[in-house]
């Protein structure tokens, strides 16, 4: 071949790729939106509930039917999102990290909050005073949520393994029954629960870490994300509609809390005093937080054998999508 044929032969590839990059964004702007777009909202959310109430997506995507599902913990939520019921699914980071490590294709693409939202919490009159001493002790616990979690990591500080306590597992609400009824000598809290039975109930907080408290995210499965690009980048202009108005409306979005989780309104006040807004996109800094607790998935053996938790965290946060807020 001379050197004039491999250049025009160049020329020609180079001219396809120009093309065929030159219709992506038509493709991309030509997607058929889906006929329906389900999402999760959650107490521990607050910013889904201001987007379920306000209907910007609704109203975002006039050719879908918006579907709502209330979920009650991280663990519901990812199950949801696993078994297609939900195509948005909020949830505690790291609950999403173990989801993604045990062999669920799933992509955390936003944060709806980065609040202290999780605690080791006791009656008002419990002997117990520090995390050591719950060793041989009850501790109501969601497993596979960020309390869980959160739980494990306050013991290892500690000096205490899973084994030295027993771990009981209850869905956030039922967790915070037993403790208050006795069933229980310590639960690991979740708001709004946890405030409520601070303010009704008196219970203290036995112990507090925010670097253990994970921050939440929001997640697709990787077959959505590709599938639906366009929808994706929607939903997510959408939150961001949604946690500007709650950054602007600290009262309305307590009083929102308050109706939708049924809880007084200094219930809801309280957990949104400890809830932090102001920080949507996905960092590096935020894969080095999630690569932190790395050590305790692998040594509770709360992932398969043999994964990578570090490349699965690579996998899992997409730190390419920039929030920008939809004209409204």
């Amino acid at each position: 071949m001379t050197s004039f044929q491999s250049f025009s032969r160049a020329k020609t590839l180079l001219a396809a790729c120009a093309i065929a990059l030159s219709l992506q964004p038509a493709a991309h702007a030509a997607e058929a939106p889906p006929a329906e777009v389900h999402l999760d909202y959650a107490y521990y959310s607050p910013v889904s509930l201001a987007l379920k109430h306000l209907g910007y997506l609704e109203r975002a995507l006039p050719q879908s039917k918006v579907g709502w599902v209330l979920s009650q913990g991280s663990n519901r939520s990812l199950e949801y999102l696993n078994s297609g019921g939900v195509d948005f699914a909020s949830s505690a980071s790291l609950a999403a990290v173990l989801s993604r490590a045990n062999g669920s294709p799933i992509k955390s693409v936003y944060v709806y909050s980065r609040a202290e939202w999780t605690a080791l919490v006791v009656r008002k009159d419990s002997p117990i005073q520090t995390v050591a001493d719950l060793k041989g002790k009850k501790v109501a616990a969601t497993k596979g949520t960020d309390p869980y979690l959160f739980t494990l990591r306050s013991l290892q500080q500690a000096g205490l393994k899973k084994d030295d306590v027993e771990l009981v597992h209850l869905q956030h609400p039922d967790g915070r029954t037993a403790l208050e009824k006795g069933d229980v000598d310590a639960w690991a809290g979740l708001d709004p629960h946890m405030a409520a039975s601070q303010i009704q109930a008196g219970s203290r907080l036995l112990y507090r870490n925010r670097d253990f408290n994970s921050y939440g995210v929001v997640s697709v499965t990787e077959r959505f994300a590709k599938e639906h690009p366009h929808t994706l980048d929607t939903v997510i202009k959408a939150y961001e509609q949604a946690r500007e108005w709650s950054v602007k409306h600290p009262d309305e979005l307590a009083k929102l809390l308050a109706d939708e989780s049924g809880l007084p309104l200094d219930v809801a006040r309280l957990q949104l005093s400890r809830t932090d807004l102001g920080r949507p996109q996905l960092t590096a800094g935020d894969v080095l937080a999630s690569k932190a607790a790395a050590p305790i998935l692998v040594s509770e053996e709360l992932v398969r054998r043999g994964v990578n938790v570090d490349q699965v965290i690579d996998q899992l946060i997409d730190t390419g999508f920039q929030p920008t807020v939809a004209a409204q």
